[in-house]
C-alpha cells in the first residue's frame, strides 16, 4: 500500500508541467541542514508506532470479514503520513535570487527580492504560537500558525528552539530553522 502511494506521488510529479530552470549560478548556492528537536522526534516515533499499531489491527479485521471502514482507515492514515512526510522541510537552499526550501514532493521559493526584513528568533520567542492550520510534531512543524507579537504566520520548521523570521513585501511572515541559523542570517542579509 505505501508503494502505491509512494507511486501515485511520483506520477503527480511527473505529469505536473516543468518547472522553469534557474538562470542564476548555483555555484553559489549554500545548502543548509535542518534537524528536528527533541519533541519533533518524539512526536514522529509516537505517531508512527501508533499508526503502524492501528493499521495492523484494521488488517486483522480484514482478515476475518470485510470491512469498509476498515479501508477507509487505512487509506486515509497512509495518506495523512506520507502527505505530511511529502510537505516536511528537509533543507534550506540560499542562492543568488532565492531562498529554497526543499521538500520531498514541492519545493517552496521566495524571492530575494521579496524579502523586507529578516530576524532570528530565540529563547522560546516563538512558544505559545498557536497552529491554526498545519502540523505540529510529525516530521516537524509546518503550515498555518499565529502568534500575538508576530501575527499570522507560515512555517517551514522542525524545531522551535533557533527559529528565522522572514518577513516578505507581501506582509508574510514565514519561519524557517536551518541548524546554523547565524550563519543562514549573516548570508541571507548580504
Amino acid at each position: 500500500m505505501t508503494s502505491v502511494i509512494l507511486n501515485y506521488a511520483k506520477k503527480i510529479k511527473e505529469t505536473l508541467p516543468p518547472t522553469k530552470k534557474p538562470t542564476q549560478n548555483l555555484s553559489n548556492a549554500m545548502k543548509f541542514k535542518t534537524s528536528l528537536d527533541y519533541l519533533a522526534r518524539i512526536v514522529t516515533i509516537g505517531v508512527t508506532i501508533l499508526f503502524a499499531a492501528i493499521i495492523i489491527a484494521q488488517i486483522l479485521i480484514l482478515k476475518d470479514n470485510y470491512s469498509s471502514i476498515s479501508i477507509f482507515t487505512i487509506a486515509a492514515l497512509l495518506l495523512l503520513y506520507f502527505g505530511t512526510y511529502a510537505y516536511r522541510p528537509v533543507s534550506y537552499m540560499l542562492t543568488d535570487n532565492e531562498v529554497i526550501i526543499h521538500r520531498p514532493l514541492f519545493d517552496k521559493k521566495i524571492a530575494r527580492s521579496e524579502i523586507k526584513s529578516v530576524e532570528q528568533l530565540v529563547n522560546g520567542e516563538l512558544k505559545w504560537a498557536i497552529r491554526t492550520f498545519g502540523v505540529g510534531g510529525l516530521f516537524g512543524y509546518f503550515g498555518r500558525f499565529a502568534k500575538g507579537n508576530i501575527g499570522s504566520m507560515i512555517w517551514y520548521a522542525t524545531r522551535r528552539d533557533k527559529a528565522v523570521l522572514i518577513k516578505t513585501t507581501s506582509n508574510q511572515n514565514i519561519i524557517v530553522t536551518p541548524d546554523d541559523y547565524e550563519k543562514f542570517v549573516a548570508e541571507l542579509r548580504r
